[in-house]
């Protein structure tokens, strides 16, 4: 069965570029000619968006072939076949674009993402994304850092309290905000886990002691970022955030906090290079 998350977005990307109808195609490619499509991989890095291809040909022609040489996950190098199509070359070109542009988006998230898990695999911190995705390409985004060995943070607003510098500024203090969520939670029946955004070691103290799951230390120094870890002593779990890139996260993930959570990740995404080759079955 499609997830109807993903439905929804194919179908959107679909008839975002097709319209009316691809008139170029349709002028040009007679419907009964069959050849085969090539998915060729032209920059090495983690293939990511193979499965999502499958359901995107499934939905609009049944009856393409869809053939993967590669999983979701697997490295790639430069020249490999990720995938092939079989059938209408018609529809194979009419899709061409949307296909492209989910398996290229989705595989550079990846393969960034992957780039970080490399840098931290001698610690136990793990890498998180953040809600910095493309409008409407939440679920993509998503399950692309998934593929690549990172973790999802929050999917939305609706699935964990995270109480930010203004939520503080508007309730009038942490431990304010802190008890109008647990408030808000007791009245709806909800167990969702609560998580506290700090920018100082005063901060990090009073939300320690309004027993939170989750403490944010944003954009706290590494010095800083220890004496934390060293207050919260494992009474929460901890996560670091705020312009972390390659060239800081693996002094951070050695601080031992448990998280950190990188919104490049998402919101600077480096397409992976990776091109369509038709040819036609005579």
């Amino acid at each position: 069965m499609i997830n109807p998350i993903l439905k929804n977005i194919i179908e959107n990307a679909l008839n975002e570029d097709i319209g009316k109808g691809d008139i170029t195609t349709s002028a040009i490619v007679k419907k009964d000619i069959i050849g085969l499509g090539e998915l060729l991989v032209k920059q090495d890095g983690v293939i990511a968006g193979l499965d999502v291809l499958e359901t995107l040909y499934s939905i609009f022609d049944p009856e393409l072939k869809f053939k993967k040489n590669k999983n979701d996950g697997e490295k790639v190098t430069s020249g490999q076949v990720a995938a092939t199509i079989e059938g209408s070359i018609a529809s194979i070109l009419t899709t061409e674009r949307t296909a492209l542009n989910f398996l290229q988006r989705m595989s550079g998230i990846a393969t960034s993402a992957n780039t970080f898990v490399k840098n931290i695999k001698h610690t136990n911190a793990k890498i998180l994304d953040t809600r910095k995705t493309a409008p409407g390409l939440r679920y993509i985004d998503k399950l692309a850092v998934k593929i690549s060995g990172c973790e999802n943070h929050r999917i939305g607003l609706y699935d964990m309290f995270l109480i930010k510098d203004n939520h503080i500024v508007a309730a009038g203090s942490i431990t304010k905000a802190v008890n109008a969520c647990k408030k808000y939670r007791k009245s709806k029946g909800s167990n969702f886990k609560i998580e506290v955004e700090t920018t100082n070691l005063e901060q990090v103290a009073e939300a320690l002691k309004c027993n939170v799951d989750f403490i944010m230390l944003d954009n706290f120094n590494i010095k800083e970022m220890e004496e934390a870890v060293k207050l919260i002593d494992g009474k929460c779990k901890i996560e670091a955030s705020g312009g972390i890139d390659l060239s800081t996260v693996k002094q951070i993930a050695e601080t031992g906090v448990d998280f950190i959570s990188v919104g490049a990740l998402t919101h600077s995404v480096k397409a992976l290079d990776i091109s369509l080759e038709i040819f036609i079955q005579k």
